[in-house]
């Protein structure tokens, strides 16, 4: 039995569809909730408070309040409270899922040429020979 492929997880689990990665892209198309995002995928599963997502993009807190509602939305974030704050952390499955999405016919399924690009996706692969 072969691994699972990109387009095979995609196929199989229905997760992501043309309007869903519409909406995610579109919720990353702007230049605070973008950096919000990056800063939240460094953080990991565990997130961080709002607040503190404000202050270290410099943003104002009702008007980061409002970028995080577009991510969250858009399902590539999700916001739990804690006591008074409201964290936010990176939904990977669903950054996964996207991810997948894009790259299902990556190289018409020619795994040779596919590799090296998913392969520089990932954080150990850089500084390697072929990623960039």
């Amino acid at each position: 039995m072969r691994p699972l492929t990109a387009a095979d997880y995609v196929y199989i689990s229905g997760h992501m569809d043309k309007m869903n990665a519409i909406k995610a892209l579109s919720a990353l198309a702007q230049e605070s909730r973008l950096e919000a995002f990056r800063l939240l995928v460094r953080r990991g599963p565990d997130g961080i408070p709002a607040g503190e997502i404000a202050r270290a993009l410099d943003v104002p807190h009702n008007t980061m309040s409002a970028h995080l509602s577009v991510l969250s939305h858009a399902g590539l974030v999700s916001a739990r409270r804690r006591g008074r704050s409201i964290f936010y952390a990176v939904d990977l499955n669903r950054v996964r899922d996207l991810l997948a999405f894009l790259l299902e016919d990556c190289c018409r399924g020619d795994s040779d040429v596919c590799a090296p690009l998913l392969a520089c996706i990932l954080p150990e692969c850089r500084g390697e020979e072929g990623c960039p």
